[in-house]
């Protein structure tokens, strides 16, 4: 995928310490409502958010979700997926 979204992202003129709030209480909460609400207006929120889940990134407001956020997704994601070697009872009858 290509990073065009960038360029075009909501988040371009505002201070990049506002997505990468220090906690999780506090002024800190304030600080990732803030970030979320330029998130919810911007039209490559679903690249952004994509990228930040197939690259791994731990910390920081990407999409409009925090770290743990992407993380509890990944888990849910991991859960659903078959396990290595198994298949339904469709394919193996």
């Amino acid at each position: 995928m290509k990073s065009y979204w960038r360029s075009a992202a909501a988040c371009q003129s505002a201070d990049p310490e506002l997505f990468f709030p220090v906690s999780n209480a506090g002024q800190a909460l304030e600080q990732a409502a803030k970030a979320n609400a330029i998130c919810t207006g911007c039209s490559v929120r679903r690249e952004c958010l994509a990228f930040a889940l197939r690259t791994r990134q731990s910390h920081g407001i990407w999409g409009g979700m925090t770290g743990e956020e992407r993380a509890s997704r990944l888990r849910l994601q991991r859960s659903a997926e078959p396990a290595v070697g198994e298949t339904s009872r469709s394919q193996s009858a």
